[in-house]
């Protein structure tokens, strides 16, 4: 599949007409008779094409363009170019792209990678350490450190009994 647009010319072409065309460059057209759009009496000659060689679809259409005006008293008075990619056309690349089967024991151990980098990264409130210090202390007193809003901290002290865990 290459760059498709359609030229309408301004008349009827002979045969050593469309011979000079295809010589000039337009070996990828298909000649075919239409009417003009604004005079349906006019014969008109209608050039499709399907350019796989042009690197882009503006170059395709200039080459086009150029081998019209190779033949006297012709021009264009018609372009209909349909929606297409404006870059180069590109076949060999892949339209399957090739995975890789992922192993366990690399996942896992991805997974574990990621678990240990949220652990470290995990913030701790001053709360969450102190019910993590009464849970482990025995029974007695414990001191705690309690941020408050302002920039100082206070100290607390919690008595704990036997019975708190």
């Amino acid at each position: 599949m290459g760059y498709k647009f359609t030229l309408v010319l301004s008349r009827e072409i002979t045969d050593d007409e469309s011979v000079v065309l295809k010589e000039a460059g337009c070996t990828a057209a298909v000649f075919g008779t239409d009417s003009l759009p604004t005079d349906a009496d006019t014969i008109v000659t209608k050039m499709d094409f399907d350019d796989t060689i042009s690197p882009t679809l503006a170059e395709a259409i200039e080459s086009a363009l150029e081998a019209v005006k190779n033949v006297p008293d012709l021009s264009v008075p018609g372009l209909t170019v349909p929606a297409q990619p404006a870059g180069p056309v590109v076949d060999d690349e892949p339209k399957v792209v090739v995975g890789e089967i992922v192993e366990e024991v690399a996942a896992e151990e991805a997974a574990t990678k990621v678990a240990a980098e949220e652990a470290a990264t995990k913030v701790v409130t001053a709360d969450e350490v102190a019910a993590e210090v009464i849970a482990e202390e025995p029974a007695g007193e414990v001191t705690a450190k309690k941020t408050a809003t302002r920039k100082t901290a206070t100290r607390k002290k919690v008595k704990v009994s036997a019975e708190a865990s």
